[in-house]
């Protein structure tokens, strides 16, 4: 099934015969704008909408005091575990629009509909709001020092949550003897997720059934259509989620958000559709950032190397309210792969989470397991620069060996299946680690640092919040077959990778197959049971519930082919994309074209399972070269080998490690959502200030797989989706220290920019 392969949705997308959600338009159709906080922290004195109501071509005002008038609830949000001494989360009230205060730059304060959007936005400028400006709470250690502003007063010190994993008292145990100690900090930055369709949301209130439908970009309906129903009160039933085409998501379109929930209740008000599209502005100043973690680990090691014991100590920034996966980014997310793949027999974790007067944290490309990742890698290399080890022979020597597994690790987790040091030696190679030496010298005559760096990490694949995963086959009236799934592509390609699983488990690949089929994902009129995409895990989820599909289909309609054939069912048999039966047979195709009249259609069926988490894995090399004369970066040479278990389409895996790894990469030399420590004020609100990756900060990555097809599910597919990003903060991070460490700097801080890396080099230079 592996190999390289057009996409069936790309022909779509490059003509522009898809449909977003802002393609979307109903008749009667208003729209919809906010009114946004301009501060940080503030109570609400008053708020007067009389003038922007008064408009012409104005429908309605909605403020804080009409979503409480509502009876709507709060935005849902928080983990539902237990933390240290079986705490629940804190979770403060989060309405729509705001109430009495408000919270961060961006809140929504107010909603304008109008006959136009840019009416909506005029008149908006008409409603006065009177502050009382209180102090801002900026960062975790903002929100945590003695003194701090409170920002719920139900929630002292603005403490969230607090949790831990491991066993404390081995891991003091084995620092207390251990002959060799290192220790590091990441400090991983907010980062804004920008994809390349902004937010957009329509929804459509039916007074006679009490419905809605709604119209947005999502990473699943069924996720979005759970959060909506427990913001507004109403049963799942009564809210139609339809999602099309969905322009980039990384984790920030897996939940629903307060601009969700406003356009709805100003449906219901106007019985009308409303329509919503974000500005690039709005993306900066009110999608949910990711990241925000500050990481403090130590190691300890015997005198050869030999990895004792681990532990981290995390401090979280949740922003200004509980998003549904922010607290876990920073908690169960760190922990699952906090060993990485190394053999260690002691681990502890302890993450504190704070609310601060900022943009909401959640999901983001990887979300935890990244920062982990990055974290041990860069202490490994840390531990090598400060005791004399090999940073490659040091790895080695900690590898998980395959022999040990299924290996379960000191925080209880287990993994099934891996060949580490394998897919390492597979990426020395394809970087040819071994010339390295020589192209650091041509570098160094040229005037330029140049530097190699390498990751090896392990990623978590989401066991998902859906109980299974389904695949429900329906043949329309000219016997073609229609496959229906809850996941929800944002760029993957799930169309073409369930496509060509299907075909495969039928024996039949070629392209008629390919016309008779269609993929649909988020149906809102079939109860089709399953998670969203999300955490790596679409492949394996959906993708194996449509592998189950094929047998599935095959026992269906084997009863109606032997009826088809004049023979016993028993002695009909399915091959070549045909049932057999002595001398006759017929095809697939053929019986569901035969049966087409019935309704429904008696091939029809759904496959089902349950399938848990996996562990994805990979080597990433990095190779830098540096000007001290300016400070800039660049990415010479890039390689990748990862274990994805098994390779359905070498087109789509190769795609997502080329993005995660261009995603990591920003992060590491150039991406931060920094706030003004004192009044709370986005500095990085545009692409003036927030710079994106862009393709030309590389050359050329190898891509490279080592399948270890996992148990796990019926693919034996492990998710690829987050293994560039998991991979690529720590690689690239390791090569640029091995560059400037012989310039006397040991450590620095993401985003390497070059007015702070070209400061440091020259300070460096001034103390030698």
């Amino acid at each position: 099934m592996s190999e390289k392969t057009i996409r069936r949705e790309d022909a779509r997308l490059l003509k522009g015969s898809g449909r977003y959600t802002a393609d979307w338009n109903l008749p009667g159709q208003v729209y919809a704008y906010f009114l946004r906080s301009d501060r940080a922290h503030a109570e609400i004195a008053s708020i007067d909408a009389r003038a922007a109501g008064a408009r012409k071509g104005v429908h309605l005002v909605l403020t804080g005091a009409d979503y409480a008038a509502s009876g709507w609830k709060s935005l849902p949000g928080g983990v539902s575990y237990e933390g240290v001494g079986g705490q629940k989360q804190k979770k403060p009230f989060w309405p729509a629009l705001a109430q009495a205060k408000v919270h961060y730059v961006g809140q929504p304060v107010a909603l304008v509909v109008a006959d136009s959007a840019a009416l909506a936005q005029d008149a908006s400028e008409d409603i006065a709001v009177e502050y009382r400006d209180l102090p801002a709470a900026i960062g975790f250690d903002g929100a945590t020092r003695s003194g701090a502003p409170q920002l719920h007063a139900d929630i002292p010190g603005n403490l969230a949550f607090e949790y831990e994993s491991g066993d404390r008292t081995a891991v003091e145990a084995a620092f207390a003897t251990a002959p060799l100690t290192s220790r590091f900090t990441l400090r991983s930055q907010r980062l804004v997720g920008n994809p390349i369709e902004p937010r957009a949301f329509l929804a459509m209130f039916d007074r006679e059934s009490g419905t809605f439908t709604v119209y947005s970009p999502s990473q699943g309906m069924n996720n979005m259509r759970g959060f909506l129903s427990a913001a507004t009160g109403l049963p799942t039933e009564r809210i139609r989620v339809i999602t099309e085409l969905v322009g980039g998501s990384f984790g920030i379109r897996s939940y629903s958000y307060a601009e969700h929930v406003a356009v709805m209740l100003a449906s219901q008000r106007l019985a009308r559709p409303v329509k919503w599209v974000a500005t690039r502005s709005e993306v900066f100043l009110s999608d949910n950032q990711g990241r925000g973690l500050t990481l403090t680990g130590e190691l300890a090691l015997d005198r050869d190397g030999r990895f004792l014991a681990l532990r981290f100590e995390d401090a979280a920034d949740l922003g200004a309210f509980a998003t549904p996966f922010g607290a876990q980014i920073g908690t169960r997310n760190i922990t699952v792969t906090m060993g990485g793949v190394y053999r260690i027999p002691a681990m502890y974790a302890h993450t504190r989470c704070a609310y601060s007067n900022a943009v909401p944290v959640s999901a983001y490309r990887g979300a935890g397991r990244p920062d982990i990742a990055c974290a041990i890698e860069r202490l490994v290399d840390h531990a090598a620069a400060g005791h004399g080890f090999d940073p490659i022979e040091l790895r080695r020597k900690n590898f998980v060996p395959p022999d040990a597994m299924p290996y379960k690790t000191a925080n209880g987790n287990t993994y099934d299946c891996g060949e580490f040091e394998r897919v390492m030696d597979k990426a020395l190679g394809l970087a040819d680690w071994s010339g390295f030496p020589a192209r650091r010298e041509r570098s160094k005559r040229e005037g330029k640092l140049r530097g190699l760096g390498v990751a090896t990490f392990l990623e978590s694949s989401a066991a998902g919040l859906a109980p299974k995963d389904q695949a429900h086959a329906r043949f329309d009236k000219n016997g073609d077959l229609h496959v229906y799934t809850v996941s929800q592509s944002t760029g993957q390609g799930h169309e073409t990778a369930f496509t060509r699983i299907l075909g495969e488990g039928l024996g039949l690949t070629d392209r008629h197959f390919d016309e008779r089929v269609r993929v649909h994902e988020g149906d809102p009129d079939l109860s089709v049971v399953g998670n969203g995409t999300g955490g790596s895990r679409s492949l394996y989820g959906a993708g194996s519930a449509v592998k189950l599909l094929a047998p599935k289909l095959i026992e269906t309609a084997k009863p109606h082919a032997a009826a088809a054939l004049g023979a016993e069912a028993s002695a009909v048999e399915y091959r070549g994309g045909a049932f057999h039966a002595a001398d006759r047979s017929v095809g697939f195709f053929e019986l569901a074209r035969k049966l087409a009249g019935n309704s429904p259609h008696p091939m029809d069926c759904i496959a089902e399972g349950t399938f848990g988490a996996t562990f994805p894995n990979g080597c990433h090399v990095a190779e830098v070269e540096i000007d001290p004369e300016d400070g800039t970066v660049e990415v010479v040479n890039y390689a990748t080998v990862d274990d994805v278990g098994t390779v359905v389409d070498h087109t789509s895996v190769e795609g997502q490690v080329h993005g995660g790894v261009l995603q990591g990469v920003g992060q590491a030399l150039a991406e931060h959502a920094f706030y003004d420590r004192e009044t709370g004020q986005l500095l990085a609100g545009s692409f003036m200030d927030y710079p994106m990756p862009r393709a030309d900060w590389m050359r050329a990555i190898r891509c490279d797989e080592h399948a270890v097809p996992t148990k796990a599910n019926a693919l034996g597919a492990k998710g690829v989706g987050e293994s560039g990003t998991s991979g690529a903060l720590g690689a690239t991070m390791n090569a640029i220290l091995n560059a400037v460490r012989p310039a006397g700097i040991a450590d620095f801080d993401m985003p390497v920019t070059p007015d702070r890396l070209w400061r440091a080099l020259r300070e460096a230079r001034n103390k030698g």
